[in-house]
């Protein structure tokens, strides 16, 4: 069974937006945190948001901060990224993941992540 499916992903042109969606089953949603983390040719992989499932605070890589959003909707088990302001530099494969283990606020360490999504590759033009 399926425990996390990302979508949305696709190619756009420089400065257009993309919405990524994470759909979880129940029993991995009722973990306290989830985030999204890339991998691009070449690079290490890295966390770009992540949320508390709690209260919704959420933590932003540099890089992407006050152009990404993040955000939940509980009663769907399901979270989202909103991409604004796209920059080739973003392209890459994007992953949803959960912790296994609850955390005392929304973290963007990798360790922390047992369960994993397929990805969902996002290319970004010009």
């Amino acid at each position: 069974q399926v425990q996390l499916v990302e979508s949305g992903g696709g190619s756009v042109q420089a400065g257009g937006s993309l919405r990524l969606s994470c759909e979880a089953s129940g029993w991995i949603y009722s973990s306290n945190c989830l985030g999204w983390f890339r991998l691009a040719p070449g690079k290490e992989r890295e966390g770009v948001a992540a949320i508390f499932t709690r209260d919704g605070s959420a933590v932003y890589a540099d890089s992407v901060k006050g152009r990404f959003a993040i955000s939940r909707d509980n009663a769907k088990n399901t979270v989202y990224l909103e991409m604004n302001n796209l920059k080739p530099e973003d392209t890459a494969m994007y992953y949803c993941a959960a912790v296994n283990r609850s955390v005392v606020a929304p973290t963007l360490e990798v360790t922390r992540f047992r369960y994993w999504g397929q990805g969902t590759q996002v290319t970004v033009s010009s």
